[in-house]
């Protein structure tokens, strides 16, 4: 146990990426061609230096990792994007390439969707039959994940209080979901809205999205673990579903690996905007665990509930949510009573831009996201309130030109 990173000490950065027709955006399930490609054999893991890519649960996804902890965040945006080019080098001889965001605009998930079927498929049949994993809730959400290392109890019970706080913010920021089935549904972030509704055959599995107020092992085990364990085992008799893995929450803390994993970040449209948000969640969270703004005992207070419905407003206004409790702007170091999420953004990034975790290029990324606002906001003003086939197709191609060439999207 003594071996492992201390808080802030390394990341762990995962983004997922959809692999679509470069004719008409269909989605291609070809993502074990590509894995099969890279590695001359048929696998579900590539290793690349230190970057990785794996399967995940449905063939026409693809995930971009580090391999391992990250010394820091800044080089990343440069190695995700090399990785990208990679891909779509080998995609290019199946007339495919990769397209970025939380969701495909107009994918039918209960026609379209095939499921890994090679290693580790035991998994995702055992989800399969236990949720029936057709349904955007499952085969269309791409997510980036920030993991974030402990190294003992005290350290992550910090690391929690802390991400609790911020978890209900981030849609704001990363909001990247405006249109399923090829409409505008009216949520900023329709991934998370369809996400936390993807398993309430056993609520317990994503519980309130915001985790639960537990700052030790024993308590995570006794308040998060173990109902939803005992909520599963009628459905999964064989216990393949009975790990970490099932807990659904948007932070899920896995002590077999001493990090804290943040999951409702949507795919942005290039490494460089995704690994901005991230940085800039990450040196906020530093702030909070350290003290600056509020104590851990104060931290430790907020209430779930409360925390979940700002998080539930943030899915579907993004910026424009209102936060009208002063003790919680408060630990966040603010002077205002209330205040949009736009707002609360804009007087973090004041914080944390100074700190030197930010390259240029980084901070340009920043305060696009802070000024145009989130990559939702920015789709919408391209499409207007009601496109069509064409216009969604036009916009998203352009969303795959940014990726190819990781820039941001401006409207």
């Amino acid at each position: 146990m003594n071996n492992r990173l201390g808080l802030f000490q390394g990341f762990g950065v995962e983004m997922e990426y959809m692999i679509v027709d470069r004719d008409n955006l269909q989605v291609k399930p070809i993502s074990d061609e590509v894995l099969k490609a890279e590695a001359g054999e048929l696998t579900s893991d590539v290793e690349r230096g230190d970057m990785a890519w794996s399967n995940e649960l449905v063939l026409h996804v693809l995930e971009l990792k580090t391999n391992g902890p990250a010394p820091c965040l800044s080089a990343l945006s440069e190695k995700f994007y090399n990785e990208v080019q990679r891909v779509n080098q080998l995609l290019a001889r199946h007339n495919a390439m990769l397209l970025p965001t939380g969701a495909h605009p107009f994918m039918n998930p209960y026609h379209e969707t095939k499921l890994w079927p090679h290693e580790s498929s035991e998994i995702y049949q055992a989800y399969n039959k236990v949720f029936d994993c057709q349904g955007h809730g499952w085969s269309n959400l791409q997510s980036t994940h920030l993991n974030l290392p402990f190294a003992n109890d005290e350290e992550f019970g910090r690391l929690h209080a802390a991400i609790r706080l911020v978890l209900p913010l981030i849609p704001a920021l990363s909001a990247a979901s405006p249109v399923l089935d090829g409409q505008v549904t009216g949520f900023l972030d329709s991934r998370l809205e369809v996400y936390r509704k993807n398993q309430q055959k056993i609520p317990l599995i994503a519980g309130e999205v915001v985790p639960e107020a537990v700052f030790s092992e024993q308590a995570y085990q006794e308040q998060i673990f173990l109902p939803m364990f005992k909520a599963i085992a009628p459905y999964d008799p064989e216990g393949i579903l009975q790990e970490e893995f099932l807990n659904s929450r948007g932070a899920i803390t896995r002590f077999s690996r001493g990090a804290i994993e943040i999951r409702i970040i949507d795919n942005q449209e290039c490494p460089l905007a995704d690994i901005a948000i991230v940085s800039l969640v990450t040196e906020v969270l530093k702030r909070m665990v350290g003290e600056e703004w509020a104590s851990y005992a104060e931290q430790q207070q907020v209430e779930t509930s409360w925390l979940a419905s700002v998080f539930l407003q943030s899915v579907k206004n993004g910026p424009e949510t209102e936060i009208t409790q002063p003790s919680y702007l408060r630990m966040l170091g603010m002077e205002e009573d209330t205040a949009t999420l736009k707002q609360v953004w804009q007087h973090l990034w004041q914080e944390v831009k100074a700190s030197g975790e930010f390259t240029d290029e980084l901070s340009c990324g920043v305060e696009i996201m802070l000024n145009q606002g989130c990559l939702s906001q920015r789709l919408l003003k391209a499409l207007g309130e009601n496109p069509g086939q064409e216009a969604l197709e036009k916009v998203y191609r352009q969303l795959a030109d940014c990726l190819a060439h990781n820039k941001l999207f401006e409207a």
